[in-house]
């Protein structure tokens, strides 16, 4: 069974908002053992949605569609589907009932406008949406008409608003889709952070890892300076899965050695702050050009650690090496620019730094710059 995502709106398609559902549904997909093969993302016509319906419907067994059900002239999920299908929109009575409840229970009559949320290409049956006037649309479309590869294609149309979507995927769409898939694969992921070589180059450190059919697969993506590799095991249950990734994971960090510094969520400055807890060190910083960029990292870091660390001690921030405040008089005014370790040295009197007596170098207290 393989599943299409489509994400309908003229402001994904435009770039103004950021289409965060597909993501999620991707995800949950993935946790019902069911693999996602394609993202779609479509505008607002008639045109382009059927296109798009179309070919998902033919080449997958699962499409999830997000948006297009509201009560305005270009929401048009429903005329798309009933396109697609070959049928005509009828009135679902029940759902036009609870949608003029709606309405009711607010003391609002309903615009005519919203009878629209109760049309249903005819054969489909409505996803109940407890938390709003759009109801979701279930659509099978047969495997006789070639849907779905010869295996049919079943169609979930859900309301744009994450809140909403989230509820009725997981009341409604999710059992049903488990019931369907029979037997459950197992679907889990595990990634590696590395800092320290380009993509291409720890590319060419995995020959083989990271070729496609191997299993499990081992994807690659650089993000800044950090590369993170995305080891994926499908089997028949958690420990399948996780002997896959061990064996793999064991294998890249013998080929790549410290070149990875973590895991999963784990940041460069995660890494660093755990180096200094380890050799007892600390850390005092002077920036100057960066916006506070190291300091800002590396309060982070401790933040999440979820108490204070006395690792990192804080730092000065400066605009520039020139504009030297009154924490750095001590640097020579006819000196443009200090090096850096000279102004180390004078920051530290004024750092959170404890002991400032301590030379410059000592493993008490470790000085950036």
């Amino acid at each position: 069974m393989l599943a299409e995502v489509i994400a309908i709106g003229d402001e994904l398609t435009s770039g103004q908002r950021l289409d965060t559902n597909s993501q999620w549904l991707a995800r949950e997909l993935g946790l019902l053992g069911i693999p996602t093969g394609y993202h779609t993302t479509v505008c607002d016509t008639l045109e382009a949605g059927i296109e798009a319906f179309t070919a998902a419907a033919r080449r997958t067994q699962v499409v999830l569609a997000t948006g297009g059900l509201g009560p305005t002239a270009d929401d048009l999920t429903r005329d798309v589907l009933a396109a697609v299908a070959g049928v005509e929109l009828v009135c679902c009575q029940s759902s036009l009932a609870e949608v003029e409840a709606r309405f009711s229970r607010r003391g609002m009559e309903m615009p005519e406008s919203n009878r629209r949320q109760a049309m249903f290409p005819a054969g489909s049956q409505p996803i109940p949406n407890p938390d709003g006037t759009a109801p979701g649309i279930d659509m099978p479309l047969p495997a006789a008409a070639d849907w779905g590869r010869g295996l049919g294609s079943r169609v979930f149309a859900l309301p744009g608003v994450p809140a909403e979507m989230r509820r009725m995927w997981q009341e409604t769409v999710a059992p049903q889709l488990e019931a369907a898939a029979g037997k459950r694969r197992v679907l889990r992921h595990r990634r590696l952070k590395c800092f320290g070589a380009g993509e291409s180059a720890i590319e060419a450190m995995l020959p083989g890892l990271i070729e496609r059919g191997r299993d499990p697969t081992v994807g690659i993506t650089a993000h800044e300076a950090t590369i993170t590799l995305r080891i994926s095991a499908w089997a028949d249950d958690e420990a399948g899965c996780q002997a896959k990734i061990k064996s793999t994971e064991q294998l890249i960090r013998a080929a790549l050695g410290r070149l990875v510094y973590g895991v999963e969520d784990d940041e460069v400055e995660d890494a660093a702050l755990a180096a200094l807890l380890y050799s007892t060190a600390s850390l005092a910083c002077v920036e100057a050009g960066t916006a506070g960029r190291v300091v800002s990292l590396m309060a982070q870091a401790a933040s999440r650690r979820g108490q204070p660390q006395p690792a990192f001690r804080g730092g000065l921030v400066v605009p520039e090496l020139s504009a030297e405040p009154a924490a750095l008089a001590a640097a020579q005014p006819t000196v443009q620019a200090p090096p850096p370790d000279r102004l180390a040295l004078d920051c530290r009197p004024h750092s959170l730094c404890p002991d400032p007596g301590r030379a410059a170098g000592d493993p008490g207290c470790s000085d950036g710059g």
